[in-house]
């Protein structure tokens, strides 16, 4: 896991450039643009608010702020594993090249994501302010919550993408999971909606929930979010990063002859 890590940083020029390139590419063509970083997640907000917020009278305080704070890395992490999943069964190109350095793929998937998500956060704190919700000290506790999220899908797309490339199903069921797991995360719907006896253990089984439930609670309820659950998320992050590591390690070999 270790060595893995040092290579992604030997590699961090080459990471660099295909993730602008990545950039340059999502928004080839576009008459907006770049701005569609900004109107994609808004656009989707708008949307849940309108059903959950206005159909079914959700009465959630600031309900499109609340939305938004959970959409934000629900975007940032569903992005990264959908695409990250393909990510090395799709690059026939460049892993056909003399040592190119395959985990550089998904780690490239999840930076151009987080990139995405860092450059969506000024709209957040700009909603907030319309609804009275400024930014307190908590907001400092911003970068070790997405530094942890971060570590996660990355241990979560490395695993994937090095399955796929074998097991191409795999990236289509990633899909349904995915959609399943929404509406199993507390991103349209408050986590105090549960009995109080399934919080902790949809904090502790959940990832996604525990690190939804910590953005909630630096930018909407300006607390210092739980530790147990984060906890969790480093424990669970480091042993799938580890697993990860092992498969990816194994089968590097046979990925040139396998796309």
């Amino acid at each position: 896991m270790v060595r893995n890590l040092k290579e992604l940083y030997q590699y961090r020029a080459l990471l660099w450039a295909l993730t602008m390139r990545e950039l340059r590419a999502r928004y080839r063509a576009s008459i907006l643009g770049f701005l569609w970083t900004f109107l994609n997640p808004t656009l989707n907000m708008a949307v849940y608010a309108l059903v959950f917020g206005y159909v079914l009278k959700d009465s959630t305080h600031a309900y499109p702020y609340f939305l938004f704070v959970g959409l934000l890395p629900w975007i940032y992490f569903t992005s990264s594993v959908g695409a990250g999943a393909s990510s090395v069964s799709d690059r026939r190109d460049l892993l056909t090249k003399v040592r190119f350095p395959a985990q550089v793929l998904p780690a490239t998937v999840v930076t151009t994501n987080l990139l995405n998500y860092l450059l969506s956060l000024p709209l957040l704190l700009a909603l907030g302010m319309l609804y009275g919700e400024w930014p307190t000290w908590h907001a400092l506790l911003f970068l070790p919550v997405v530094v942890l999220q971060t570590l996660f899908i990355l241990a979560v797309t490395y695993l994937l993408s090095a399955l796929n490339v074998a097991f191409r199903d795999l990236q289509h069921i990633v899909g349904n999971v995915l959609t399943m797991l929404f509406f199993l995360t507390p991103v349209v719907w408050p986590l105090d909606r549960l009995p109080n006896e399934l919080r902790e253990p949809m904090l502790l089984l959940n990832p996604m929930a525990a690190l939804t439930n910590a953005y909630r609670s630096i930018f909407y309820a300006h607390q210092v979010p739980a530790a147990k659950p984060l906890l969790a998320v480093a424990g669970l992050s480091l042993l799938l990063l580890w697993l990860a590591t092992m498969v990816f390690e194994r089968r590097r070999e046979e990925f040139a002859e396998l796309v």
